[in-house]
């Protein structure tokens, strides 16, 4: 029996035969007057879901991590006369566009009959909105122009930003949520001149970074003894070879691209052009700029069949995680979404697909250097936080896509013994002892989890 099969059994195994102890489960949110923000919607779901999970330890876990990102990292208000809501990560008090929008994803669906719920998501639009005119190329943004440890980088860095590491998915994560905030509640009022002259950024901004004619405007390099924190080639990265794939600096973990075309996150961004034309079409009444959206997600399309399916000698014809145009590919995954693991979760690609199929078992299997093993568990991690550190993420991302019901349980049977009494998902923990975890408050791993337990539920 191989050993991912006898995983699975196991840690299926293990998650029906735990015995019903409510009592010994009291909340781990913060006092109601300590709270940030209350939503009677997400309230009534955390109820709601509590009455119909069996498992007490689960029932737990998700009332202490779903509601999270609202507790403990919002500060709502208005601005200009619109609404307007920062989030910051958890621990770091700063607003990353990716994490900001995977912490409030899950409220979406709840929105609709919550009005107050409603205008805090569109208050993140809104702000986000502000964050990609003031600097597309940046990943995170201060509240306000207060500088940041990050602020003698060798790059173009204003008081706002937190810090400028170019991310693909930054950018895609901000197209996801307008676009998914319109679906779940149907309210345009968020597509307004900003919103548009973000948009038109946007696709700028991918253009650039195709760097068909030059190199473009963004460089980083930072000083550092870490050599994941900056770039090589004063600050452009290695080499490429111009292919209409667009270059990513950093990977969404926030380490360096070795080669800078990362695949996940140019899918990713055939995705949110695919949702921006949507948008210009359907609601802006823009055509123009639909059809501009369609053309380049459609060249990016073909760049990634071209260059980004390659044969691995295990496991035939997979995704790459980055390539650079010359034929160099880098086989491997990181934990950190998007990755190839999270293509369906982001509508990248079916489930079901037979490339995609054959790259997840390549990802969870021993041939991907980041997927770990040991006695506390198994799971992606990735270069951030070291060797042997399995993230959390990547276990719920593994659950999100897959479609084995036993798998679904020995993720769920994993993170509820990985949790090490804390209550919370944690940044990542050792494949030897889940006691030793990085960021003990990281909202975007609770907000997944709470997502992951709807999914189940549901």
């Amino acid at each position: 029996m191989s050993s991912r099969r006898l995983f699975l059994q196991s840690a299926a195994a293990a998650l029906a035969a735990v015995p019903a102890r409510a009592a010994d489960f009291e909340s781990r949110r913060p006092p109601l007057d300590d709270r940030k923000f209350t939503s009677d919607a997400v309230e009534a779901k955390i109820r709601q879901v509590k009455a119909a999970l069996a498992d007490p330890e689960l029932a737990w876990l998700f009332e202490n991590c779903f509601p999270n990102t609202l507790d403990t990292t919002v500060r709502y208000g208005t601005l200009d006369g619109k609404p307007d809501t920062f989030v910051i990560t958890g621990d770091i008090d700063a607003m990353w566009l990716r994490d900001s929008t995977a912490q409030v994803w899950p409220y979406l669906p709840l929105a609709r009959d919550d009005g107050k719920l409603r205008d805090l998501l569109a208050g993140v639009v809104h702000r986000q909105t502000r964050c990609v005119l003031l600097d597309p190329y940046a990943n995170a943004f201060n509240f306000g122009p207060t500088g940041s440890e990050w602020s003698h980088d060798h790059t173009r860095m204003k008081p706002e930003l937190h810090e400028r590491k170019w991310e693909i998915d930054s950018l895609c994560y901000t197209v996801r949520l307008a676009h998914g905030y319109w679906k779940a509640t149907g309210d345009t009022a968020c597509f307004d001149q900003d919103w548009r002259s973000a948009a038109a950024l946007i696709v700028r901004t991918f253009r650039e970074q195709q760097r068909k004619e030059n190199r473009g405007p963004y460089s980083f390099q930072r000083t550092t003894a870490n050599p994941t924190d900056s770039l090589p080639q004063d600050g452009y990265g290695n080499p490429t070879r111009p292919c209409g794939l667009i270059h990513s600096a950093f990977r969404p973990s926030d380490d360096a691209c070795v080669f800078p075309f990362l695949i996940p996150s140019n899918l990713f961004a055939v995705t949110a052009l695919g949702q921006l034309a949507e948008i210009h079409e359907a609601v802006l009444g823009d055509q123009s700029s639909a059809g501009q959206c369609r053309t380049l997600a459609a060249e990016v399309r073909q760049a990634v069949e071209t260059h980004a399916r390659a044969i691995h000698g295990v496991h035939g014809e997979i995704y790459a995680y980055e390539v650079d145009g010359f034929g160099n590919r880098l086989f491997q995954d990181d934990a950190n979404v998007p990755s190839l693991l999270s293509l369906p979760y982001l509508g990248c690609c079916a489930a079901d697909d037979p490339l995609y199929l054959r790259t997840r078992a390549f990802v969870l299997g021993d041939d991907n250097p980041y997927f770990y093993r040991g006695p506390a568990g198994e799971g992606l991690g990735g270069p951030h936080s070291g060797l042997g550190m399995i993230w959390p993420l990547g276990i719920v991302t593994r659950a999100l896509t897959s479609r084995d019901q036993k798998e679904i349980a020995a993720c769920l049977a994993e993170l509820k013994a990985t949790h090490a009494g804390t209550g919370f998902m944690h940044e990542s923990f050792s494949r030897a002892d889940a006691s030793r975890f990085t960021r003990k408050w990281f909202a975007w791993a609770n907000t997944l989890f709470g997502e992951l337990i709807l999914k189940t539920i549901g």
